[in-house]
């Protein structure tokens, strides 16, 4: 017998997540089923709306960063998702957002704010945590970059260098530190966050004990050298990152940030924690751990055609779970929401049309850099985000699509992947719940 809801959401990752949480608060009953972790974990959690334009030329027509992503929308291809959201959308979806994660800045201004990267390059983004606040590269105050030995992913020194020839407004210099406490050379960074959050003792070398955030911040303090603010990667606590901040800067004099990372990363993982609590408190029930493998159509009255349930897999079960209305959220090629062969490119859960040339050597450019077809993979939608068909027709009359499952656009070269997940997943899943009622 097949578990019911009024709406269900096919993927957990920022799209999947806000087209639950929307769909709930219109009033629906939801479900969300996900398969894997969220790809949050492997995100710098730094949110974008519109990084770069699609054409390589910014508004002011110097090619560089796109300065206000609400008043670019306007220009993007119809086929973008952000013409079928429009603004407006896009500008409520992300005050969903700022409610929803309280520990992020930029909510003040339409304007792109611009952060350093652990490589050392210069970020556009519509979002970022507040402990990356101090960090801003439109700040003029002098930097030091903090790396430690064993955490190999960010050489302090070799970003400090790259920002210094980016030609940011500030001197920054970086120093490698050894991070006080006996970790492994192999040490995840959630290893580095607890033992900041928790201050526990650790050893120094000169064979004395000192609290965690306190031997950091000695460590730290010879090599300020007039420094006006200190970045360190983003490992600053997990459970209460704010106070390990308060507590290095109150020992150092001069504002902390973190230096967004790669994966894992740790501000993407607080974002999951915040999303997932915001479904919790909305009542959206979550059935994670198990992939959809199958669904069923009911084959009554509407043109389109509907869906009756979709199947997880479970311990070689197939498990039902059937409702009105249907969002598909499951990524696109990275995600495995979009995948090919050699006979062509799929949607895999309802076999939802992907256009895309025969010929395979028309789905890239020979510039490993250049204007790659396949970026843009995904399905096509109507104005109210239901996948169609070859002939331009909705596949199914209750189903809707958000985030990079979509096509028409390139998330990874504009720099929009997570504005796209929040605007049409906010979108998709208050147009599930409209149509239950």
């Amino acid at each position: 017998m097949a578990i019911d809801s009024e709406v269900v959401v096919v993927g957990g990752g920022l799209a999947g997540g806000f087209a639950a949480l929307s769909a709930a608060r219109t009033g629906a009953d939801v479900r969300l089923l996900s398969y894997k972790q969220s790809t949050l974990a492997q995100a710098s959690g730094l949110v974008d709306v519109l990084g770069y334009p699609p054409d390589g030329t910014a508004s002011d027509g110097d090619g560089g960063p796109v300065v206000d992503p609400y008043a670019a929308i306007p220009d993007l291809a119809d086929e973008h998702p952000y013409r079928t959201v429009g603004v407006d959308g896009v500008r409520e979806a992300m005050a969903v957002f700022d409610e929803v994660a309280d520990r992020y800045r930029g909510a003040h201004t339409d304007r792109n704010a611009l952060l350093p990267t652990h490589g050392g390059t210069i970020k556009p983004t519509a979002r970022y945590p507040a402990g990356a606040a101090a960090g801003v590269a439109s700040d003029d105050r002098d930097a030091l970059l903090v790396g430690f030995e064993r955490l190999v992913d960010f050489d302090a020194t070799h970003a400090a260098a790259h920002l210094e020839n980016a030609g940011v407004p500030f001197e920054v210099e970086g120093a490698t530190i050894s991070f006080p406490g006996d970790l492994n050379a192999d040490a995840k960074v959630t290893r580095y966050a607890k033992l900041l959050d928790e201050d526990a003792p650790v050893e120094t070398r000169s064979g004395g004990q000192r609290r965690a955030r306190d031997a950091l911040a000695a460590a730290v303090e010879r090599h300020l050298d007039g420094a006006e603010r200190v970045g360190f990667p983003a490992v600053l606590g997990d459970d209460d990152p704010a106070a390990v901040r308060e507590s290095l800067e109150a020992a150092l004099g001069v504002p902390v940030f973190e230096v967004p990372m790669g994966p894992p990363s740790l501000p993407g993982l607080r974002l999951e924690d915040d999303l997932y609590a915001a479904l919790d408190a909305a009542g959206v029930s979550m059935e994670t751990g198990n992939p959809v493998v199958d669904y069923e159509p009911d084959g009554g009255g509407d043109a389109a055609g509907r869906i009756a349930s979709v199947s997880i897999d479970r311990n070689g079960a197939k498990i039902p779970f059937s409702a009105d209305q249907f969002v598909l959220a499951t990524g696109g090629l990275i995600g495995k929401g979009v995948g090919s062969d050699r006979d062509g490119v799929e949607e895999p859960v309802f076999d939802c049309h992907v256009p895309h040339p025969s010929d395979r050597y028309e789905w890239f450019d020979t510039d490993a850099f250049g204007d790659h077809e396949f970026a843009r993979f995904g399905v096509p939608t109507d104005g109210d985000l239901r996948p169609l068909d070859a002939g331009g027709d909705p596949e199914f009359g209750n189903l809707r699509a958000a985030g990079s499952v979509l096509g028409g656009y390139d998330f990874a070269a504009e720099k929009s992947g997570s504005g796209v997940s929040i605007a049409t997943g906010h979108a998709a899943g208050r147009a599930a719940a409209e149509a239950v009622r």
